[in-house]
C-alpha cells in the first residue's frame, strides 16, 4: 500500500516564524490555494481515502484535497498532531532559538522521539485497518520530520515544506520511505505542457 504524508497548507504564524505546535491556528488564503494545487499533484494517481490531525489546519488542509480527488471528508486521527512545544508556543522562532537553544529543556515540549513514539504507530495503525488502500495522510512538519528520521535515523532531512508529500511503502508490518518531497509525475506533465506551449509559441 502507498501513504502520502502531506504537510498543511500555510497558516498565518507560518507566515509571521511563530512557533505553532498543537496551537489551532487555522490555514490562511495562501494555505488554501497550496492546499488546492497540491491536490492537483496528487490527483495524478489514485487514493482512496484522507486521514488527518485532528488540528483544523491540517483537517481544512485535507477536506481541499479529498474533495479535488473526489473522496468523503477526512477522517481524524489524535496521533498525527504537531509536536508539543508546551510554553514556546506562539514565540518567535528566532527568539525560540536564543531563547532554548541546542537540547535546552523546554516545559511541556515534546522530544522528537516522544512524537516518533506516537507518529509511527499511529501511520501503523492507519495502514493496518486499511489493508491494500493507497491513503494521503495530512499531518504537521515536525510530526512528519519526526517519521522519516525514524524511518532513516542516517538521514538528515531538510525542513518539511507547507504541502510537501513524502510516499511511504507499508509492507509486512514495516514502513518505508520511497520519495522524499515527492511530486508523483507532476514535473513530466509540466514539462510536456511547457514542451507544447514553446510549440504553439514558435508555430505562431
Amino acid at each position: 500500500m502507498r501513504i502520502a504524508l502531506v504537510r498543511h497548507g500555510e497558516t498565518d504564524w507560518n507566515l509571521q516564524g511563530l512557533v505553532q505546535g498543537t496551537t489551532d491556528i487555522p490555514l490562511n488564503d495562501t494555505g488554501r490555494a497550496q492546499a488546492a494545487e497540491a491536490a492537483e499533484r496528487l490527483a495524478l494517481v489514485p487514493w482512496d481515502r484522507v486521514i488527518t490531525s485532528t488540528l483544523s489546519r491540517a483537517n481544512e488542509t485535507g477536506a481541499i484535497i479529498a474533495e479535488r480527488l473526489g473522496l468523503p471528508a477526512p477522517e481524524t486521527h489524535p496521533g498525527l498532531v504537531e509536536r508539543r512545544y508546551g510554553v514556546a508556543e506562539g514565540m518567535l522562532f528566532r527568539e525560540y532559538d536564543v531563547a532554548f537553544p541546542g537540547d535546552t529543556p523546554v516545559d511541556g515540549r515534546e522530544t522528537r522521539d516522544e512524537v516518533a513514539a506516537r507518529m509511527v504507530p499511529a501511520v501503523l495503525e492507519i495502514a493496518a485497518a486499511h489493508p491494500g488502500e493507497s491513503i494521503v495522510i495530512v499531518s504537521h512538519g515536525g510530526a512528519i520530520r519526526s517519521v522519516l528520521g525514524a524511518l532513516e535515523p542516517e538521514t538528515t532531512f531538510p525542513a518539511i515544506r507547507n504541502l510537501s508529500a513524502h510516499t511511504l511503502r507499508h509492507v509486512d508490518g514495516e514502513l518505508e520511505l520511497v520519495a522524499f518531497d515527492d511530486r508523483f509525475g507532476a514535473e513530466l506533465v509540466e514539462a510536456v505542457v511547457d514542451a507544447e506551449t514553446a510549440r504553439i509559441q514558435a508555430a505562431g
